[in-house]
């Protein structure tokens, strides 16, 4: 991705989104772009083919996806179109419509959806094994692009919370993860558990590197009392129960979790020893007020949010995204499982 934007001239995030991509040169997976009626989408699609990162399908209405294409003067002609006509059959409403009809929804209102909303038919196509994730937002809010998965592909076995991440690149090429930054405003104990316990794994799978999670508040190891700390303390003692794999420490503070010195400073026998390189924040102001003060104080580069906890990958962009954001999150999508 070099040529696709100046922005990004960034020596040790080019390294790592160089990484990302000869990762999904690996292995091809079909993108499947439920907001087709996008110039960028098309443009992003390009890319994707001429750098072999993946194999993009537009998913819509093929009159309307080519009538765009046509007045845009861009070629989509080796771009594959899913028309959802073609691909949703009626067995798939069928079982859509039993899993929804306690929601008050008629088998004509389901067939309506998953043959008209291309986010709806998207996450059927995914279901069905006919791509291997999605990518939208460009045009979709966030809210609906997460309740299509939701009532499409559900949700990861032993996850009940969908929540996000971002990959925050540092430049001298420090990485960190932050979660959750998008989704999740006041999660509880179980939610907090759930989010550090996908963020790991997803990290493990995206960056090849061994999760260390810190559960931040502000108190350090019961420095402080307050109903918000013990959220956070709960959330940690669930965890590894749960996980006693996953290296992880709580409740941190956000220093004594990121800096050696401090770490050994504030607390006796660290688990993590100030390495965290997955920070779990205690609800979202907080994780999208950092996230946000790294990018804009420490020239961070961020990457994301990235949507996660749904049993496929089906992301979310920014509808003020780049043509380099969807080829971006489009090469995660590819190696996410």
């Amino acid at each position: 991705m070099k040529n696709m934007s100046n922005s990004e001239n960034n020596s040790s995030f080019q390294t790592i989104i160089d990484s990302l991509t000869k990762k999904a040169q690996a292995n091809t997976h079909k993108i499947g772009f439920p907001d087709a009626l996008d110039i960028r989408v098309f443009k992003a699609c390009h890319y994707l083919i001429e750098h072999s990162i993946a194999e993009p399908y537009l998913i819509g209405n093929p009159d309307q996806i080519q009538h765009m294409a046509k007045e845009s003067s861009i070629s989509i002609d080796n771009i594959p179109i899913l028309n959802p006509k073609d691909c949703i059959d009626k067995e798939d409403i069928i079982d859509f419509y039993e899993s929804r009809k306690s929601k008050d929804i008629t088998y004509e209102q389901a067939t309506t959806l998953l043959l008209d909303n291309p986010l709806y038919s998207a996450g059927i196509i995914l279901k069905k094994g006919m791509i291997d994730g999605c990518v939208a937002g460009n045009i979709s809010s966030t809210a609906n692009i997460i309740k299509a998965g939701l009532h499409t592909v559900g949700k990861q076995l032993g996850i009940d919370t969908i929540s996000s991440f971002f990959i925050m690149v540092l430049p001298d090429g420090t990485i960190y993860t932050y979660a959750d930054g998008a989704v999740v405003p006041s999660p509880n104990s179980q939610q907090l558990c759930d989010i550090a316990y996908s963020t790991a794994k997803n990290i493990e799978t995206i960056l090849g590197i061994q999760p260390r999670v810190a559960f931040l508040s502000f108190s350090t190891k019961g420095s402080a009392k307050h109903p918000d700390i013990e959220k956070v303390q709960n959330a940690y003692a669930l965890f590894t129960h749960l996980h006693p794999d996953i290296i992880a420490e709580g409740e941190l503070q956000f220093d004594a979790a990121i800096i050696p010195s401090i770490a050994k400073m504030k607390i006796k026998d660290s688990i993590l020893q100030g390495t965290a390189n997955i920070c779990i924040f205690p609800d979202l102001d907080a994780g999208n007020i950092a996230y946000k003060i790294t990018e804009r104080l420490a020239k961070a580069k961020a990457i994301g949010p990235i949507i996660q906890g749904l049993s496929k990958p089906y992301f979310d962009l920014s509808r003020g995204c780049s043509i380099y954001d969807i080829v971006l999150v489009s090469t995660i999508c590819c190696i996410s499982k």
